[in-house]
């Protein structure tokens, strides 16, 4: 499995944190806990190749 480390902030708590995109994936939209505040993040990433081209993590607040 091919992997990516992307580092971003917290929207919630606004520390920077990392995690491991998985390349193979194209495309993907999940909930990840921050590993901070422990608040959930609504995480969406796409690749094109092996690059990657967008990236959001956002609060799951309305």
């Amino acid at each position: 499995m091919l992997e990516l480390e992307h580092h971003f902030n917290c929207p919630y708590c606004g520390e920077n944190i990392s995690m491991f995109l998985d390349i193979s994936v194209k495309k993907q939209q999940y909930i990840e806990d921050c590993e901070v505040c422990c608040n959930p993040i609504k995480i969406s990433y796409e690749f094109e190749n092996e690059d990657l081209m967008t990236f959001e993590a956002a609060s799951i607040e309305q």
